[in-house]
């Protein structure tokens, strides 16, 4: 009996995955279209709230399947002094596909609705990119060196796109989600980087520091998220999906923003470096936590 719950929980699992999916998101591209035919802005202020309201039941639809799960525990530590009211950088390792149903669950009711950095391209995908332009996620676009050198017109065009992404958010209370290892991590991107931490790819700070030279006099925090599947490390979304997961460890840390965080990242060298420094300082501190994290329930399973 055992064995046939086993077999049948994976492929349970991923159909109402995409049932409470599809139930969230076609109203949200229904109602993007709306805002694509009338750009008026009380309307495109209704859409909004309305795609926030749909994106917090999708949350809620996934909490709701995690808690199937009769083997899972949580393990949350950080979440007591944070509000709705207020602005928030969010900044978080990335190992899997599982972080996002992670990040989405645990702050539902305690930050507002997460709006994550995507790629520029991701806007043109169909249905995908008109739901996540209802959602008013903030697109980036990112040139290569290589690209600028030969099209040195395009120069700081990827700094305006940002600033213009991030230009809504002045009206409304919004916590803006970056995953500056750009990737998942997995040991063979680790390898190619060639990273100098043991859990995290290096980090990319282009995209926070655009967001702090557009909004940083807003943000009232920055929320340095660390996620962790110390039993689950090498297929933690597999796992998931499968009923097998057991273990979810996070930890959210409140920091300052200062005003020496505000700068000119592409204009300003010094500042470009200063910036840099502290990002790498960060994430060494990240890599520790998760080595800690780690061995805390190795040695407690022995």
């Amino acid at each position: 009996m055992s064995r046939f719950l086993a077999a049948i929980t994976l492929p349970v699992s991923i159909v109402l995955t995409i049932l409470v999916t599809i139930l969230c998101s076609v109203p949200i591209i229904l109602a993007g279209l709306i805002k694509l035919i009338l750009p008026i802005p009380f309307i495109w202020r209704s859409v909004s709230v309305f795609c926030n309201f749909m994106m917090y039941c999708w949350c809620e639809g996934l909490a709701a399947l995690l808690h199937l799960n009769p083997h899972l525990k949580w393990d949350i530590q950080g979440l007591e002094t944070l509000s709705k009211k207020n602005w928030y950088l969010l900044i978080c390792n990335h190992h899997s596909w599982a972080d996002i149903v992670v990040l989405c669950v645990i702050f539902r009711k305690h930050i507002p609705m997460n709006k994550y950095f995507l790629k520029q391209q991701l806007a043109w995908v169909p249905f995908m990119g008109l739901a996540c332009w209802a959602l008013d996620m903030p697109f980036m676009r990112r040139y290569s060196r290589s690209y600028l050198i030969r099209h040195p017109e395009r120069r700081g065009k990827d700094v305006e796109t940002t600033r213009r992404s991030c230009e809504k958010f002045r009206a409304h209370p919004t916590t803006i989600v970056n995953f500056v290892e750009g990737s998942r991590f997995t040991p063979e991107k680790r390898q190619q980087t060639r990273s100098p931490y043991n859990n995290l790819l290096p980090p990319k700070a282009a995209g926070i520091a655009m967001a702090l030279n557009v909004l940083g006099s807003q943000f009232d925090k920055l929320l340095d998220v660390t996620l962790c599947y110390p039993e689950n490390d090498k297929t933690p979304f597999y796992d998931m999906l499968s009923g097998k997961l057991t273990r979810i460890v996070v930890r959210v840390n409140l920091r300052p923003i200062d005003p020496e965080m505000h700068g000119d990242y592409v204009g300003d060298k010094n500042f470009k470096r200063r910036f840099q420094l502290w990002l790498n300082t960060l994430w060494e501190e990240k890599d520790k936590q998760i080595d800690a994290i780690k061995a805390e329930y190795k040695n407690a399973g022995q």
